[in-house]
């Protein structure tokens, strides 16, 4: 059952407004790649759907991707995916279900929004209204009073666009009229402002040299990526490790869906001292955790098969792990010139700007735990300089053009198919903000749709990272598990630092 909502009516005005799909949402609605994005948000007070409901009518649907339906149309050679302004009933889109949490303990509990919004990854949205739908629940968790889920479909917009819209509907708590504030990213000096203490003329054929070098390892390392990529496309394949899964049998599958929250001041301190971005700390330590979780799943495998148990590693001595990282290449969209849009419906840029990066974790235990945050260092360094994420997107929106939907879909799904796993990292507001009066204690987005049996997802939020994952529970089985490796890595690089600092200064 569902509490009944009294029904509100948003109109637009006029002729309703028509614009064709973009190259990548097209991609998106294809039956090889039909993905959406799930943002579950963790509020500290209990929900009230009529608050929320005039709060969507206030901002979220004024957004043109949140007040168009998709429409198909037919022509004599091809088919045209349009999107079609509608009148938008908010009520439609919000689902209050009847929980009955009396006898649920917080444990239960979390096991049971876990299983809810699983079983919303087997649930299509409905194609005649907006691709969006809002879930309330009346459920007390362990780190939340009530709990909301967004379910989004991926051809709205990127993540970062969307989750940069839903940001735009929100305000800080201690001031209601003030949007959420995201931290400055501090870019380090460059080569040539490091040479200015010198006289121009003096250091003019060093900044050639220097240029024109890094210009080579440009071209050059574009040039292996592309080729790596083209050859993930055609055949080179990941390792079948405990965590790959096979997507070529099944087009759609439930995917179990499960967060964590851990503080960020250790994340940072490890930053800090370093000398590292937090990107860099995240990929180094889920490097770790997905050593130190595949080293036991062969070690189980092993002990399952009655194999010899006395060597000290399980894993084999070569595996080829490497993640789609997902980079955004939009110029920054503010939440100001969003929060503008819904207001006065002024313009701004939105769509599909994501291309991606092959990255390859170098699985294996180490003695030293730091090895992993300069390997994975090392690595996105190497992978910064290169063009890589903006090729595959140029070369994505030409094959749509050039061979169509369906092919650019096959194509795209086999590359991700070969590799293994899925990785993306957001930068959330850093002071406590509220959803329509509702303050919020996490936010843990994630996509599922694509061919990858893990999704890693990670979501700053004040001194917060929450990590979400997306899994296929048939190939991972023990989720949790995988979380603890994670958290647990954390800790000994964590230690591994402080140990570090404290020698230094012995």
């Amino acid at each position: 059952m569902e509490i009944k909502i009294p029904e509100t009516t948003v109109r637009k005005d006029g002729e309703e407004d028509e614009q064709p799909l973009s190259p990548a949402a097209r991609v998106f609605h294809a039956p090889e790649f039909n993905c959406y994005v799930i943002s579950v948000i963790g509020v500290k007070k209990k929900i009230e759907p009529d608050v929320i409901i005039e709060g969507l009518k206030q901002t979220l649907i004024r957004h043109p991707r949140f007040s168009s339906k998709m429409v198909s149309r037919r022509n004599k050679n091809s088919q045209t995916q349009i999107w079609v302004r509608t009148s938008v009933v908010v009520s439609d889109h919000v689902i209050v279900p009847d929980i009955q949490t009396q006898n649920i303990e917080n444990s239960n509990a979390d096991k049971f929004l876990e299983s809810y919004v699983s079983d919303l990854t087997l649930i299509p949205l409905d194609t005649s209204k907006p691709l969006w739908e809002l879930h309330l629940l009346d459920l007390k968790t362990s780190d939340a009073e009530n709990v909301a889920v967004l379910k989004f479909h991926h051809s709205l917009g990127d993540g970062m666009s969307l989750m940069a819209l839903v940001l735009a509907c929100m305000r800080k708590t201690s001031n209601p009229d003030e949007l959420p504030t995201l931290p400055n990213q501090n870019r380090s000096s460059s080569k040539s402002s490091r040479l200015k203490g010198g006289s121009r003329g003096d250091f003019r054929l060093l900044w050639l040299i220097i240029a024109l070098w890094s210009a080579i390892k440009l071209v050059l390392n574009t040039f292996c990526d592309a080729l790596e990529f083209i050859a993930t496309a055609m055949f080179l394949k990941d390792t079948e490790t405990p965590i790959k899964g096979d997507f070529r049998l099944s087009k759609h599958r439930r995917m179990s869906l499960v967060h964590r929250t851990v503080n960020l001041d250790d994340i940072k301190l490890i930053k800090n001292n370093m000398k590292m971005t937090v990107n860099d700390v995240v990929l180094g330590v889920t490097q770790a955790g997905l050593s130190q979780y595949l080293e036991r799943r062969y070690g189980e495998k092993k002990k399952k098969l009655g194999e010899d148990q006395r060597n000290s590693n399980d894993m084999p001595k070569r595996v080829r792990l490497r993640s789609a990282l997902l980079v955004n290449l939009r110029p920054t969209t503010g939440i100001q010139d969003l929060s503008d849009m819904m207001a006065k419906g002024s313009k701004c840029r939105w769509g599909n700007w994501i291309g991606y990066i092959v990255f390859p974790f170098s699985i294996g235990l180490r003695k030293d735990p730091l090895e992993h945050l300069r390997s994975a260092k090392r690595i996105i360094d190497r992978k910064k300089n290169s063009l890589e994420a903006a090729l595959t997107f140029i070369v994505g929106k030409f094959m749509i053009k050039s061979f169509g939907v369906k092919v650019t879909a096959n194509i795209i799904n086999r590359a991700l198919s070969n590799t293994t796993m899925s990785f993306s990292n957001l930068i959330g507001p850093i002071e406590e903000i509220s959803f329509f009066g509702h303050p919020i204690t996490y936010m843990a987005p994630s996509v599922y749709g694509h061919p990858h049996a893990l999704t890693m997802h990670f979501q700053s939020y004040m001194n917060k990272m929450t990590i979400s994952l997306t899994v296929d529970p048939t190939v991972i089985s023990d989720t949790h598990r995988l979380l603890d490796d994670w958290e647990e890595s954390l800790k000994k690089i964590k230690a591994a630092v402080q140990e570090r600092g404290s020698s230094i200064f012995e």
